[in-house]
């Protein structure tokens, strides 16, 4: 009987936020600064002092004492220029991941340098924007990754096939009810056969293959969103009826559950930041291997529970599907008009700087850096209108009063970009 166990993965990501742009300033030398109450470094530094630092000191604790443990990363490539951009923690934070990896028990998945809904409106930007965080990856790390989370975990069948096509060993989405059909998130799964996606797309996919040998079936590691948004949203609230939740409750949940393999997929931020220290958060996890271990539940990495797990059956999406909001669909981006502007204008500029791909002139490297970053989800999710629980979530998230001022700061960034491209193209 193969032994149950738990597959952790956090997504570690930081998105530089745009400066204040008046509508009149024509050339500004740097659109992203952020905001004078949220400067990026000042970010930065308070987010490594909360969670980045002491987690990752924390989980390089339990990788180097307990030969069981497993851990994994999905870290952009904007998070890991902001490491090299801000030392002062940066450094000691890519120190830290670097002996993670040393340990042989973490492992770094690949996504979208840019963390970036570019599947959305190009296939060519979101290939290459894995293959650069891959890269990234290597340069820092040592490794390269072999299965593949898209941003926010945003999945459909046809992201499936590309996925596949481009030769990667697996991935990781959510583990939605509706296309469950009432079966349990805990087995892999394997992609839905037979999705057909444009022969163009299929070109793109090869041209940017990241592994010659293409698998007869991608398998699917579906998170555990109730077992994880036990702890990434309802740890801390003692309204909730279950808290306190600890470690040795918690691991007797884990028990109860049906399957193989617990995918507890969250943002990093959960620990020390979305749940602060004083709710006990970091005592949890570090207490969680020992009571797991009574229990007789184990750890694994994302490759080593493909490789040690057989598949159970197709996992059908035709629709997009997240991990964000009550819908867990693409509403947190695309939701109203603001955002659906903002998603045009995106497309429109990819097509205008699409021929300056690969110069190496400095003024186009830094354009399509700065077009790229605008890319990054957290722009359009800042201009969200939803109400209740699920606005709340994205108000607290964003450095803007609302959506439309989140909206004006992107459209005028987008003008600044769009004029240089202009004036190279003519």
């Amino acid at each position: 009987m193969t032994q149950k166990a738990v597959c952790f993965y956090f997504q570690v990501h930081q998105p530089y936020r745009l400066r204040e742009i008046s509508f009149f300033e024509e050339e500004p030398n740097n659109i992203f600064e952020g905001p004078p109450e949220y400067k990026n470094e000042d970010i930065f530094n308070k987010v490594a002092d909360k969670c980045y630092l002491p987690a990752t000191r924390l989980f390089l604790h339990l990788a180097e004492t307990n030969p069981d443990f497993r851990v994994a990363y999905s870290l952009s490539g904007v998070f890991l220029e902001q490491c090299e951009q801000y030392p002062e923690k940066g450094k000691e934070i890519l120190d830290l991941f670097k002996r993670l990896a040393d340990t042989g028990r973490c492992e770094f998945l690949a996504e979208t340098y840019y963390h970036s809904l570019s599947y959305l409106f190009s296939k060519e930007e979101f290939a290459e924007q894995i293959k650069m965080q891959m890269a990234k990856i290597k340069e820092l790390f040592g490794v390269t990754p072999k299965v593949f989370r898209n941003t926010e975990l945003i999945y459909r069948n046809d992201i499936g096939e590309f996925i596949r096509q481009m030769g990667f060993d697996g991935l990781v989405c959510e583990g939605w009810d509706h296309y469950l059909h009432g079966s349990s998130p805990h087995y892999v799964r394997k992609a839905k056969g037979g999705c057909d996606i444009h022969p163009e797309d299929k070109k793109i996919a090869k041209k940017f293959s990241v592994n010659k040998r293409v698998k007869k079936e991608l398998p699917l590691l579906l998170k555990s969103y109730q077992l994880s948004d036990d702890v990434a949203f309802r740890f801390g609230n003692k309204q909730w009826k279950e808290w306190p939740v600890t470690a040795e409750k918690y691991a007797q949940w884990l028990e109860s559950a049906e399957g193989e393999t617990i995918n507890l997929f969250m943002d990093y931020e959960t620990i020390g930041e979305h749940q602060w220290d004083d709710t006990g958060i970091f005592y949890f996890f570090e207490h969680l291997p020992q009571e797991l271990q009574k229990k007789g539940i184990g750890f694994r990495t994302p490759s080593e529970t493909l490789k040690a797990l057989k598949k159970h059956g197709e996992y059908d999406v035709p629709d997009f599907l997240s991990w964000a909001d009550s819908e867990r669909n693409l509403s947190a981006w695309v939701e109203n008009d603001l955002q659906e502007s903002a998603l045009a204008e995106l497309t429109r500029l990819e097509t205008m700087m699409h021929q300056h791909k690969g110069s190496q002139e400095q003024q186009i490297i830094d354009l399509f850096d700065d077009f790229r970053k605008l890319q990054t989800s957290d722009h359009l999710y800042y201009m969200c209108t939803k109400y209740w629980s699920d606005g709340d979530v994205h108000k607290y998230f964003s450095p803007y009063e609302s959506p439309y001022e989140a909206y004006i700061s992107f459209m005028n960034a987008m003008r600044v970009i769009q004029g240089k491209v202009k004036l190279i193209n003519n």
